[in-house]
Parts: C-alpha cells; sequence; structure tokens
C-alpha cells in the first residue's frame, strides 16, 4: 500500500514536471511583435512571431517588443528662442522598434530616452530660431528633430518617424504685443486696399473719359467728313445741272426762234428783278435805259449771237 502510494505520488508528480515543462517552453508570439530570449542568462535569439519551443528552466523570454508604431508624449519644457524669448512647447514623437535586440541591450529604457533627447534637442533647435519664425517654420523645426533624434537612436535600435509641436505657449505680455502687431497689421492691409481700390476707381473713370472724348472726336470727325463729302456731291451736282443746263440753252439757240425765244426770256428777266428791287428798297436808282428795254434786249441778243460767231470760227 506505502509502495502503491510512493508511485503514484512520483507519477503524479512527474505528470506535473511534464506539464510546466510543456507550459514554459511553448511560446506564441503575436503578429508585430518580438521576443528576446535569454539562455542561461545570455542573449540567444529573436523570435518573430508565430509558434516556438523552448528548453525549460534553459531559456526564457527576458524581452517583449511590439513593432507597432508608438506614441509619445513629450512633456511641456521651457525653451528660450533665439532673441530671448522664453516660450513653453509641447510635443508629440512617434517611434517604432526596428531591431528588438539592440531596443533590450542598447538602452536600458528606449521610451524615456527618445523623450529627453526629443526635449533637449527642440530647445537646441528653438534657440536658433527667432520668435516669428517658430510659427511660420513649425514644418522645418519638427523636421530639424526627427533627424537629430533619428541619428541619435539608431543604436537604440528605434526609429523616430515623426515628432510635432501639440502647442506653443507664450507670455501674456507677449500674446499682448502679438496681437497689437497683428491689429496694426490687418489695419494697414486694411487702408492699402481702401486706397488701391480709390486709384484703380480714379482710373477707370479717367480711362472712361478719355475713351468719350475720343469717341465724341471720331464722331465730329466723321460728321466733318460726311458733310464735306455731301458739300462735294452738292457741288458737283450742281455744276453738272448747270452745264447740262447751258448745253440744252446753247443747242436751243441754235434752232430756229432760238434767239427770238432767248431775248423775250431776258426781257421778262429783267422786268421780274426790277420789280422785286421796287418792293425791298424805299429808295431806288433808276438806270438812265430803263424806258429802252428793247434796247437793252437787243444788246444782250447780238452779245449772244457774237458768242455764236465765235464759237462757230
Amino acid at each position: 500500500m506505502d509502495n502503491l502510494d510512493f508511485g503514484s505520488i512520483l507519477a503524479l508528480g512527474l505528470a506535473l514536471f511534464v506539464i510546466i515543462a510543456v507550459i514554459k517552453s511553448a511560446r506564441i508570439v503575436p503578429q508585430r511583435s518580438n521576443f528576446v530570449i535569454e539562455r542561461l542568462g545570455k542573449y540567444n535569439r529573436t523570435l518573430d512571431s508565430g509558434f516556438h519551443i523552448l528548453i525549460p528552466f534553459i531559456d526564457k523570454v527576458a524581452y517583449a517588443h511590439t513593432l507597432k508604431e508608438e506614441v509619445i508624449d513629450v512633456e511641456r519644457q521651457a525653451c528660450v528662442t533665439k532673441d530671448n524669448i522664453q516660450v513653453g512647447i509641447n510635443g508629440v514623437m512617434y517611434i517604432q522598434v526596428v531591431d528588438a535586440h539592440q531596443a533590450s541591450y542598447g538602452i536600458n529604457n528606449y521610451r524615456y530616452a527618445a523623450s529627453q533627447l526629443a526635449q533637449t534637442t527642440m530647445r537646441s533647435v528653438i534657440g536658433q530660431t527667432d520668435l516669428d519664425k517658430t510659427f511660420e517654420e513649425r514644418a522645418k523645426i519638427n523636421e530639424e528633430v526627427v533627424k537629430a533624434l533619428d541619428d541619435a537612436a539608431k543604436p537604440w535600435g528605434i526609429k523616430v518617424l515623426r515628432y510635432e509641436i501639440s502647442d506653443i505657449e507664450l507670455p501674456a505680455s507677449i500674446k499682448d504685443a502679438l496681437e497689437q502687431q497683428m491689429r496694426a497689421e490687418r489695419e494697414r492691409r486694411a487702408a492699402i486696399a481702401k486706397s488701391e481700390g480709390e486709384r484703380q476707381a480714379m482710373i477707370n473713370v479717367s480711362e472712361g473719359q478719355k475713351q468719350e472724348v475720343i469717341n465724341l472726336s471720331e464722331a465730329e470727325k466723321l460728321k466733318q467728313i460726311n458733310e464735306a463729302e455731301g458739300r462735294a456731291q452738292e457741288i458737283e451736282l450742281v455744276a453738272t445741272a448747270t452745264a447740262e443746263g447751258l448745253r440744252k440753252i446753247a443747242l436751243a439757240i441754235k434752232e430756229d426762234g432760238g434767239r427770238d425765244a432767248v431775248s423775250l426770256r431776258v426781257a421778262e428777266q429783267y422786268v421780274k428783278e426790277f420789280g422785286n428791287l421796287a418792293k425791298t428798297n424805299n429808295t431806288m436808282i433808276i438806270p438812265a435805259e430803263l424806258s429802252n428795254i428793247g434796247g437793252a434786249v437787243a444788246g444782250i441778243t447780238e452779245v449772244l449771237k457774237a458768242s455764236s460767231m465765235n464759237k462757230s470760227a
């Protein structure tokens, strides 16, 4: 009975030992993770994601690292700018483990080390930048900090992906001065915009007046040209009509009875014009030959006759 009890206890103990050994030896590494294995206190290997078997009581998981991107808040720190203005800066840093072995043995706590390095680097970069540039060139400052941190963190097996300034806190006096400066700048821009608008309006008005004067002068010029052309055409038509009339009169005179008709027409016009002269003037000068109208007509007839003879010659 005693032997049976001892054997049962021994078997139970052996089974318990096997169970513990299996638990100790079996390891499942999650996705995007690395386990650092030490054998008898010395680095042995790095396990990637999956199922692995260890030697019980000899191998152990010394460090477990995630390969995912980590976000670290960088605490507020006081920085002095190049123009001796103290500002408080909060930041956020994004890092990633790229070598689990170096992250385990290169430094004691890479998260804390990276945070402290980010603070000192930020103070150095801000110390070389004026206050106005800290707002205008925030992206450039972030790039400089990332470059400095990444170079320093390479022996630690981590990579600094990004650094972002989350907040810049200014003293109250500096805030008031900046607000006054921005207010003055906005007023200056408004005054410039107003003056530019007035200037453009005056230019537009003057250009309109100039174009109006040009249009009026062009219209007057065209009017004068049209009137001149009209008068020229009128004179030409009158001259043509007069010449045609004289030509027809000359032809009529050559015909039978033409001279007698001309003499009669001249006598009629003579009497008519003399009558009109008597109506318009109270005082008249009467020609000595007034009683001899026939003589005047005969004289004109002789002139026409002489003119015809000259033309025939």
